[in-house]
């Protein structure tokens, strides 16, 4: 006759074999207690201005279509927005962001939308940086119909109408990926591009082609400017506890 085991000995043979079937993997309990925030005693900054060498580009017209309400907005022939330049060489619109995802680091993602606005037969803003896993917004302010076609490498594309005045869609992009192209196949000037961020250390620039990235965590990074037209640059730059750094970029119509 075969005795029985005890109750609390079978409890434990059970919970040893199978598990909580609930478990997080060692991998994911370990990575979540390694994660760390930035200090905001210590956290540095970065500053800078993104300018022009050589000659500037010159300005490319776009043929507007048939479309009456664009046309009403911008005339028939428009000077396109893709290069802007500035006093003393400033050029606004570029994307300075820091190359390194900063794994180790956890970052609150931000709840509210980042917008990109079809206004005026222009997508506004041309170029804007958005967290990933953050919403992007898409608003039809034009009287007529648009579609907003998303072209990523790493995201999934999306190709939707937005055919009323004041309609709205919500996109999330899930994974980081630099830059995605934004445009709008009825009206081939209308083009955009967004940084899908694992961090929030990016800026784009101003009119004055200045740029300001705040609350880094001291270390060495490589600080990247991307252009649509004027291509890109990469720079090293070191941020000591609480630096106020700065650094400046260059780019050239002439290489790409």
């Amino acid at each position: 006759m075969h005795k029985s085991l005890p109750i609390l000995a079978l409890t434990a043979l059970v919970s040893g074999a199978c598990g909580p079937a609930s478990a997080v993997p060692d991998s994911q309990t370990a990575s979540a207690r390694q994660a760390k925030t930035v200090d905001a005693a210590t956290a540095g900054s970065i500053a800078g201005k993104v300018t022009l060498t050589g000659p500037a580009p010159a300005v490319e017209m776009m043929r507007v279509a048939v479309d009456q309400t664009c046309i009403a907005a911008m005339g028939s022939s428009a000077k396109s927005d893709a290069v802007l330049i500035g006093a003393d060489g400033a050029i606004e619109n570029a994307f300075v962001y820091i190359k390194d995802t900063l794994s180790d680091y956890a970052f609150d993602v931000p709840t509210a939308p980042v917008v990109l606005d079809q206004v005026g037969c222009r997508y506004t803003p041309r170029i804007f940086g958005v967290r990933a896993g953050q919403p992007v917004e898409m608003v039809n302010s034009d009287a007529t119909l648009h579609n907003v076609h998303a072209m990523p490498m790493v995201n999934q594309e999306f190709n939707r109408g937005m055919p009323k005045q004041h309609s709205r869609m919500t996109q999330i992009f899930t994974a980081p990926e630099q830059m995605v192209r934004f445009k709008c196949d009825l009206h081939a000037w209308m083009n955009a591009y967004g940084g899908i961020m694992a961090h929030p250390f990016f800026a784009v620039t101003g009119a004055d082609g200045a740029f300001s990235i705040k609350g880094v965590p001291p270390g060495k990074y490589e600080l990247t400017v991307w252009h649509e037209k004027l291509g890109n640059s990469t720079e090293q730059i070191e941020i000591g506890a609480s630096q106020a750094a700065s650094l400046n970029f260059t780019l050239s119509a002439d290489k790409k």
